[in-house]
């Protein structure tokens, strides 16, 4: 049985999943509602912390929310005294104290607790295609979700710091035709998911829909039959790519 590695999970969970937060914001009615009270100049921020692992801070507006890795100034801060302990925030068997913001514990348990609630249903529920708004905003937020969750699996999963150790310095674009990119940029073996995609890269992976790439994602297809039948279109460093699916396969395993 695949035992998932506890500081690579912590990543994934923070930068991966709760970085998901951005998109919700942008694309949940339910979320957008959830936000809509709160003040729309100065962002309340919540700070996590995990000893020898991750950090990230979390802006929220009535407008939306902006995901910052790295320690940095917050009205509400999270400290985890490790990666198992932040692990257990998110499968609900530790609950947080904060060192900072008890005044806001409001926002805490009420809001950012529903917004973990809705991110996990367009996470975790069934893609409803006949509520096309739904399954749209469910399949963004599950690319992005994925795309950062690449990078943590190259950076510290055992086995998949070794493919990253052969992937050549360079850019890989992950998109959907019509629909989100994203880049996967490679420096010293070091993999950093971005939203800003370069005008000039060495590799893509190209998925032809949002449904075949949440059919992708839900593990209800196979990708090299895909790409055999021009439904997920490969150019550029073949190498490149083949490293990237490997870390894909990856990251699946984390994810579920």
């Amino acid at each position: 049985m695949f035992m998932k590695d506890p500081v690579t999970l912590a990543f994934i969970n923070l930068y991966g999943i709760l970085g998901g937060m951005e998109d919700l914001c942008s694309l949940s009615p339910e979320a957008k509602e959830r936000i809509s009270s709160l003040p729309g100049g100065k962002p309340l921020t919540v700070g996590f912390t995990v000893k020898n692992g991750p950090a990230m801070t979390l802006s929220f507006t009535a407008q939306g929310c902006t995901a910052r890795i790295g320690d940095g100034p917050c009205d509400i801060r999270l400290p985890f005294s490790g990666c198992e302990k932040f692990n257990g925030l998110m499968d609900g068997t530790v609950t947080p104290i904060p060192s900072k913001g008890f005044t806001k514990l409001k926002f805490l348990t009420h809001t950012f607790t529903k917004l973990t609630e809705i991110l996990e249903h367009y996470l975790r529920a069934p893609p409803d295609v006949s509520d096309p708004e739904f399954f749209s905003a469910g399949t963004v937020i599950m690319f992005f979700v994925i795309a950062r969750t690449i990078s943590q699996i190259g950076n510290h999963d055992s086995i998949g710091r070794f493919t990253a150790s052969n992937i050549a310095d360079g850019t890989i674009v992950l998109s959907i035709a019509g629909g989100p990119k994203a880049a996967i940029l490679v420096k010293d073996h070091h993999l950093t998911t971005s939203r800003e995609v370069p005008e000039n890269y060495h590799a893509i992976m190209e998925f032809e829909s949002l449904d075949l790439a949440r059919q992708l994602f839900d593990g209800k297809v196979n990708a090299l039959a895909c790409v055999g039948q021009g439904l997920i279109s490969m150019r550029g460093n073949l190498g490149m790519l083949d490293n990237v699916n490997r870390l894909l396969d990856r990251a699946a395993v984390y994810l579920t």
